[in-house]
C-alpha cells in the first residue's frame, strides 16, 4: 500500500523543481477508477479542462481553487470536494497537493 504522506512530499518536492510548478503520480488505476496524487506549487494552476463522469478532489496538503463555471471552491488540507460536471481548473493558492480520485468511461 502507498503512503500519502511520502507521496505528497515527494511530488511536492518534484513540483518545486518542475518548470511548470506540478507533478503528479497515477496510484491506482483499475478500471473504470483513477487516483493520482497530483502537486503544484503556488501559482500554479491545471488548466480548464472536461470533468470525467465522475470525480472528487480531496486536499492533503496546502490550498487550491477549484473553478468553474457555476462558481470557484477554495479548498485547504482535509477538504474534499466533488468535481463538478463541467469544464473545470485547478489553481495552487499555496503549495498543494491534492488526491483526484475519478471515474471514466
Amino acid at each position: 500500500m502507498d503512503d500519502l504522506n511520502a507521496l505528497a512530499d515527494e511530488h511536492l518536492t518534484a513540483a518545486r523543481t518542475s518548470p511548470h510548478g506540478r507533478s503528479a503520480h497515477l496510484l491506482l488505476r483499475q478500471e473504470p477508477l483513477r487516483q493520482t496524487v497530483i502537486a503544484l506549487t503556488a501559482g500554479s494552476a491545471l488548466d480548464e479542462h472536461n470533468a470525467p463522469p465522475a470525480a472528487s478532489l480531496q486536499v492533503l496538503r496546502g490550498s487550491v481553487r477549484l473553478t468553474a463555471a457555476s462558481g470557484d471552491v477554495e479548498l485547504t488540507a482535509g477538504g474534499l470536494q466533488p468535481v463538478p460536471q463541467e469544464r473545470h481548473g485547478l489553481l495552487a493558492l499555496e503549495d498543494a497537493v491534492v488526491l483526484l480520485t475519478a471515474v471514466n468511461d
